[in-house]
């Protein structure tokens, strides 16, 4: 059993003293400033000159990345995965001094080699699994929001009790924070974007396709299948009950349509697809091509995007968005 850490397994006067750096921008840099700084942590943000101005907005003391790692005994790296080593390399690597704390909020750089932090540093890894627009309206709620969280490299002796003080003050703990490695974290992450979440897009848009061939409006198949609650309520059920007992939360109408059309529809050959899927990513072949597609200014994936906007069943969708949002209401109804 995996160990969960909760808010009474840290201790946030670990953390006095230190000087904290956030190198990042963007929705998830910013809740993370925002999460830090209310729980009563100084802080200084790194970021380049054109992402300065949502934190001068917020009233955050902005600097240049290089700047800003150098004055840092915490250095919070909140960057995307392909630019992260690039930035380190360059403005991050050079400050480092023994005893500094490195905090990564994605394992990816680390797991597959791009990354090699010094012997003399801490290397933790606070991972929040819930979108970044989220992890401010989480803090400010006091829901909290689950984590994965792991130590890399403990240099210090103290890498644990950082790490556990900075996700209880970020709010990661309220909910419960799972141990585990910087590269099981970066291999979880990749498994499920590359097999669960395409083959629901590929569900959704066949099924989107047909019923719109079968003369259903768009907007009713917007409703049922993208903007009502229902499959989305379903879908976070699982959070609840699990997902082999998502059916029983059904109608027995649905729960004998789920069950027996399921086994219909399991296909032995998807199973072996994700199998090698998962063996790349072990292998670190998606790694090296997406780093060779960033390298080359995402030419496939410029490709792809002009692709998926292409479907047939796209510009329907859109309509049909427009159109629910436009339509006045029905003279004489009630």
């Amino acid at each position: 059993m995996a160990t969960i850490y909760r808010e009474d397994d840290a201790d946030l006067s670990k953390l006095t003293g230190r000087r904290l750096a956030l190198i990042g921008a963007g929705e998830l840099a910013r809740g993370l400033a925002l999460n830090l700084r209310d729980a009563g942590l100084p802080l200084v943000v790194g970021c380049t000159p054109d992402q300065v101005t949502p934190f001068r907005v917020e009233n955050f003391t902005v600097l240049a990345v290089a700047d800003a790692a150098r004055q840092a005994d915490i250095i919070w790296l909140a960057l995307p995965d392909e630019r992260v080593a690039e930035i380190y390399a360059e403005a991050i690597s050079p400050a480092l001094r023994p005893g500094t704390t490195l905090v990564f909020t994605s394992g990816y750089a680390v797991a597959f080699g791009f990354i090699e932090p010094p012997s003399f540093v801490d290397c933790v890894l606070i991972a929040p699994r819930i979108p970044p627009l989220r992890i401010r309206d989480s803090y400010l709620n006091r829901s909290g929001f689950p984590a994965l969280v792991a130590v890399e490299q403990d240099s210090t002796g103290n890498a644990w009790s950082i790490m556990l003080a900075l996700t209880k003050a970020l709010g990661g703990l309220r909910v419960g924070a799972l141990e585990t490695t910087f590269r099981q974290e970066a291999e979880l992450r990749l498994f499920t974007r590359q097999t669960v979440w395409p083959l629901l897009l590929f569900a959704l848009s066949s099924a989107q396709e047909l019923l719109l061939q079968d003369g259903y409006s768009p907007e009713m198949i917007l409703l049922e299948l993208s903007m009502g609650d229902e499959l989305a309520d379903w879908l976070h059920m699982g959070h609840e009950v699990g997902s082999v007992n998502l059916p029983a939360t059904e109608s027995l109408t649905g729960q004998y349509g789920t069950l027996s059309r399921l086994e219909r529809l399991a296909d032995p050959k998807t199973r072996r697809l994700m199998e090698l899927i998962m063996d790349d990513i072990r292998a670190g072949k998606f790694a090296q091509e997406w780093a060779s597609e960033y390298a080359a200014g995402y030419p496939r994936l410029d490709a792809l995007r002009r692709r998926r906007q292409m479907l047939a069943w796209q510009s329907h969708e859109q309509t049909a968005i427009q159109n629910w949002r436009d339509r006045p209401p029905v003279e004489g109804a009630p």
